[in-house]
């Protein structure tokens, strides 16, 4: 009896178990010298209930406070859909197509809502990010190619961040600053990011959302100023049109919506909250609130892009300099369209921009902080893996700068062909989220439905179709020569026979003969 007792006595209630488990998960994590982490356990946001049952499966009611605690992170992916690349897509969109385009800019962001959503998940349900898990998902030698695509997205999307942030600087400066010293000052704002870090997660999202809403509000203004027709815009949205005229613009509207780079990064960005990923009612709480989020957040960000394809829709449309506008004399077309007064349309644009490719640039050195570090497991301090990741973009940030700072149509052309370079790169990011985010091995309960899984792929196929435009769209224009023609078509079969390799090993398609043949590779492969 007193045997019993006391081992009664050693039994602690649920209650205590519940505090000590809070307790040792506000600890630093103590693996996190054997295993590369998006966030350490100090640095997550402590999400509570104070009066929560015992079942792990309970989905607590839905809470507002709640909402403001998980709110974040899909701000902060949403940046990826507003950066100097996206507006200038926008602009050429709006310059070259009028209005006639906006239904797809509507449906390219669902499309990207849809994809974010599954980052999202994959990051809340595993505990893991996605760069983390392809390096577990493949072999070595591919995990090191989707690892390169990556970075050469990265790069790729730096450059026209950096730049467009350059260009902002040029415009507020009223020319004293050269391309060049703008790109040097843009290339500082990893130590910004730093020192913001250190105060905290939510700090560095307040800074974010200071920055969305000077871009809503610069080009909020515009719009206004500008007064484009209603009646267009509505009918641009709600009927799709599409000529051979536009058809470049188009793909430019897709491939800046959806950046590679960003699949990665928001599925480290929702792991600033704790939410322990044993607990399906926790995990399904949290994907609750970052699909309201994250919806809001693109919300918003459709809208600012809306405002600036109107403005170069209204402005531009069918006259002579539609065909020569782009992100470097933007600002100037405007000044000349729409004149001075109290606060002159060159600098809301200029403000505007700055806000654009400041918050991008520091978001894409945080996604390159997490696409080195779980393809390569770095174990190295945040400090030093910025800092690298930052230079692995600002090297040819600068070179580009130094080549092009006197030739506007140049670095109009390179941004444009950087465009393209984000949609060539997306099945990369795309193939390998859609077969971690089917997998039950990987996911468990939370592995998407056949429904859902259909719709995505569907999206995927759709940015392989419009890829597959790009690469004919290149050889018939670019490629002259013999040698040059050899390389491209040697690269371009290596494209191909990659993404096949991951679709395969996906196993979406059925059994085939293809997919016979893959299983025996894979074999002699592990």
């Amino acid at each position: 009896m007193s045997a019993q007792l006391r081992e009664d006595g050693l039994k602690p209630d649920a209650k205590d178990e519940q505090e000590a488990s809070r307790l040792l998960q506000s600890l630093p994590s103590l693996s996190s010298d054997d295993d590369e982490v998006a966030f350490e356990s100090r640095e997550k946001i402590l999400i509570v209930d104070a009066d929560s049952p015992d079942d792990p499966t309970h989905v607590p009611p839905f809470s507002w406070k709640k909402l403001w605690l998980f709110t974040g992170p899909g701000f902060l992916m949403s940046i990826a859909f507003l950066d100097p690349g996206n507006l200038e897509g926008d602009l050429q969109a709006g310059a070259i197509a009028g209005y006639s385009l906006l239904w797809l800019l509507m449906w390219a962001t669902a499309m990207g809502l849809l994809v974010q959503l599954l980052s999202a998940r994959v990051g809340v349900a595993t505990g893991r990010h996605l760069a983390e898990l392809c390096r577990e998902e493949y072999p070595k030698w591919a995990s090191l190619v989707l690892w390169f695509m990556a970075e050469l997205a990265l790069i790729g999307a730096d450059i026209q961040e950096v730049i467009g942030s350059a260009i902002a600087i040029q415009i507020l400066s009223h020319g004293v600053l050269p391309l060049w010293a703008g790109v040097l000052i843009t290339a500082s704002d990893c130590f910004l990011f730093l020192f913001l870090e250190n105060y905290g997660v939510r700090k560095l999202e307040g800074v974010f959302a200071v920055l969305i809403a000077t871009m809503a509000l610069s080009f909020a203004w515009m719009f206004v100023d500008t007064k484009p027709s209603g009646k267009e815009l509505l009918i641009g949205i709600l009927v799709p049109r599409l000529s051979s005229r536009t058809i470049r613009q188009a793909v430019g509207v897709v491939g800046c919506v959806i950046m590679p780079h960003n699949v990665f990064l928001h599925s480290a960005l929702v792991q600033s909250r704790n939410v322990d990923p044993h607990k399906k009612g926790r995990v399904q709480e949290a994907l609750n609130y970052y699909s309201i989020e994250s919806s809001i957040a693109l919300c918003i960000s459709f809208v600012i892009n809306l405002f600036v394809t109107t403005v170069f829709a209204k402005g531009f449309y069918g006259t002579k300099q539609a065909d020569s506008i782009g992100l470097v004399n933007a600002g100037q077309f405007l000044q000349e369209k729409y004149g001075g007064g109290l606060y002159p349309i060159l600098y809301i644009w200029g403000v505007g921009l700055l806000a654009a490719g400041q918050s991008s640039t520091i978001t894409g050195t945080y996604a390159g902080q997490f696409i080195m570090g779980g393809f390569l497991n770095l174990r190295l301090k945040k400090w030093l893996r910025a800092l690298i990741t930052r230079s692995f973009a600002i090297v040819p940030t600068i070179i580009v700068a130094i080549i092009f700072n006197t030739s506007e149509a140049s670095l109009d052309v390179l941004n444009e062909w950087l465009n393209v370079l984000q949609s060539v790169q997306i099945p990369f990011a795309l193939i390998p989220l859609l077969t971690l985010v089917s997998k039950e091995q990987v996911m468990g309960v939370f592995k998407i439905g056949p429904l859902l899984e259909k719709a995505a792929w569907s999206v995927a196929l759709l940015v392989m179709f419009i890829n597959g435009y790009l690469l004919l769209d290149f050889f018939i224009s670019e490629v002259n020569g013999l040698l040059f023609g050899a390389v491209v078509c040697g690269g371009t079969a290596a494209y191909v026979a990659f993404i096949i390799y991951l679709v395969l090993r996906s196993g979406a398609l059925p059994s085939t003969c293809f997919s016979s043949v893959y299983k025996r590779f894979a074999d002699t492969d592990t």
